[in-house]
């Protein structure tokens, strides 16, 4: 990650990793404010937005928009299949996703292409659980996200 580390970045950082999974910020800031740390929710967005154009975090959308951020595992862009339902979060194999905006890029004649590919579904235990998708936003439920 590129920039200054300051104190409260390092403290987004440091949260981040004691979250199981992916994390709004104002989940995220009131998990910081819990353990004590002095840091508004401005400076949490602010520094969540630093990680994910420097590649130090992971940032998807659920159902409703919102963002959500967990630490990148290791280096490299990463594409996630998420359950609508329950916020369960699956890496996927993205090799095919890479080599078409490889493609896209050369073709077009762009330069600095990003993309961000997202897949939302409904997990095998969401559908055990005979939950509907009945199209309407799901609030993720961060019990259910998978450890980073």
């Amino acid at each position: 990650m590129s920039g200054r580390t300051t104190r409260q970045r390092a403290a987004v950082l440091d949260g981040l990793t004691h979250c199981h999974g992916f994390v709004s910020a104002q989940e995220l800031h009131a998990r910081l404010t819990a353990r004590g740390v002095s840091i508004g929710l401005t400076t949490v967005y602010r520094a969540l937005r630093h990680f994910a154009a420097t590649g130090g975090v992971d940032m998807v959308r659920d159902k409703a928009g919102e963002r959500l951020y967990r630490p990148r595992p290791g280096d490299g862009h990463r594409h996630y299949l998420i359950c609508r339902h329950c916020g369960f979060s699956r890496p996927l194999d993205s090799a095919v996703v890479e080599e078409w905006a490889e493609r896209v890029t050369a073709d077009t004649g762009f330069a600095a292409v990003e993309h961000t590919v997202e897949l939302t579904g409904v997990c095998t235990e969401c559908q055990a659980a005979s939950r509907v998708d009945d199209g309407q936003p799901v609030k993720v439920s961060k019990a259910r996200l998978s450890p980073s």
